[in-house]
């Protein structure tokens, strides 16, 4: 097989759209995202969802885990379904 000469700005697209190669394909070929940009995004992707799923478990629940002695605070009483107190 002949190799392909590399296309030159002002040559016509290879796509077949006639138009010249700065027009048409060659912004494509500069806007691809290389794989370390990629494993950026879904590292930080990655971080957000940690992060949310700890935020939403330090809030849930709204009672009071029963202290190490057993004992709830006072006003409040341990509740088996929920597992902390009321």
């Amino acid at each position: 097989m002949p190799a392909q000469a590399k296309v030159g700005r002002n040559d016509r697209c290879p796509c077949g759209s006639g138009k010249k190669y700065k027009n048409c394909c060659a912004d494509k070929v500069a806007r691809k995202m290389s794989p370390a940009g990629w494993a950026a995004i879904v590292a930080l992707v990655a971080a957000a969802g940690v992060l949310v799923m700890l935020i939403v478990n330090a809030t849930r629940g709204g009672g009071t885990a029963v202290p190490r002695s057993g004992v709830c605070p006072p006003g409040q009483v341990w509740d088996p379904i929920h597992q902390h107190c009321h």
